[in-house]
């Protein structure tokens, strides 16, 4: 058995199931490089990266020989995906995603932890359920959404080359990680039909 063959990875999911996490899991386990699109994206006081600049990081960040992406950014999408050898999907339930956000929301805005430059959470945003800049809204606005669309994305004839791997629940994911290390083939193992698109 060969061992992993992936070095260009992207995570992929809704918000807060764990993109980051994952990917920078992944780079540190194979010594590739972590790009999280979140900062290259977001300025201090939470202002947007213009378009043209955002694509330039992006394009710059993957053009390294070896990387794990986090992120699901459409801008971006047209660079990352044809350079990548591997999606992972985390397509977990929505109530795991939905306590997750706000686990972890609550827990940046007590820590006042620092995001990305200056940027820390606000709860009052998030509470702004009327509003995109809500979480929560995004995560109801966005959830149903993706399970339609990346199926869609992942069948387009351009996206064929791309070993897809596909996470219903954390801990199907957790096994996958403990089921090998760079020094061992069983990392190879994909997931067929019901586990992966």
């Amino acid at each position: 058995m060969e061992l992993f063959p992936y070095t260009r990875l992207v995570v992929v999911g809704t918000t807060s199931s764990g993109k980051s996490t994952l990917a920078e899991r992944l780079s540190q386990k194979l010594s590739l490089d972590f790009i999280e699109l979140d900062a290259l994206h977001w300025r201090p006081g939470w202002v947007e990266a213009p378009n043209e600049e955002f694509r330039a990081l992006v394009d710059k960040a993957t053009r390294a020989p070896g990387w794990v992406v986090a992120g699901n950014y459409k801008i971006v999408r047209d660079i990352i995906w044809p350079r990548a050898e591997a999606v992972l999907w985390l397509d977990y339930p929505f109530w795991t995603v939905f306590w997750r956000l706000t686990f972890r929301t609550f827990r940046r805005w007590w820590n006042q932890e620092l995001l990305w430059g200056t940027n820390r959470e606000s709860l009052w945003l998030h509470f702004k359920l009327w509003s995109d800049e809500s979480l929560w809204r995004w995560l109801f606005k966005t959830y149903w959404r993706r399970k339609r669309e990346f199926p869609q994305l992942f069948a387009l004839p351009e996206h064929q080359h791309l070993r897809i791997y596909r996470f219903e629940t954390p801990k199907q994911t957790e096994e996958w990680l403990a089921s090998w290390s760079p020094k061992s083939p069983e990392f190879g193992r994909s997931l067929e039909t019901s586990d992966s698109m």
